[in-house]
């Protein structure tokens, strides 16, 4: 009977012979979700491919128009705005490996009063759960999570005054 490891320790990774190609893998990866090229590369790397196939890959895949960072990090910030600020998604998009000129690029789209917007709906979802505190209570409640979130304190302090005062944010479209 082999020995058995601890609870926890992990095997020295198995080399693995990858089924079918990089590029058929990555196409396959990129039918699911959209990825950054840094995130498709590695996921590549871990099934095992050769870097160079990889590579080859990856340039025929952008080539194709199948793997655009920018369109990537424009599409992230589209569906995440909604629960987060400017600086959480751009930690967000680093985290990916999308390259900080083309994460500014797309969060440029999210201005003062789309993040106000975003933060107001945010602080009427925690609010409601609380309904009873003052001010100064909802402030100190509210305010850190909004900043946990991503909002500059200008925009979370603008957002508790909307939610408190039982204006919605003005909107201009």
């Amino acid at each position: 009977m082999p020995p058995k490891s601890p609870k926890g320790a992990r095997r020295a990774p198995q080399p693995k012979t990858p089924a079918g190609t990089a590029l058929e893998a990555g196409l396959r990866l990129l039918a699911r979700r959209a990825h950054s090229r840094v995130e498709l590369d590695r996921k590549l790397d871990l099934r095992g491919y050769a870097q160079i196939e990889v590579g080859s890959a990856m340039d025929r895949l952008v080539e194709l128009g199948y793997l655009d960072d920018r369109a990537f990090a424009e599409g992230h910030v589209r569906r995440r705005q909604s629960g987060m600020g400017p600086r959480a998604l751009s930690a967000e998009l680093s985290a990916r490996g999308v390259n900080r000129q083309v994460a500014d690029g797309a969060l440029a789209g999210f201005d003062g009063e789309a993040q106000l917007v975003s933060a107001t709906r945010l602080a009427e979802r925690l609010y409601g759960r609380k309904p009873s505190i003052g001010y100064r209570e909802m402030l100190d409640a509210i305010g850190p999570k909004l900043l946990r979130r991503g909002f500059s304190p200008g925009v979370a302090r603008a957002a508790c005054q909307a939610v408190w005062a039982g204006t919605p944010p003005r909107t201009e479209a």
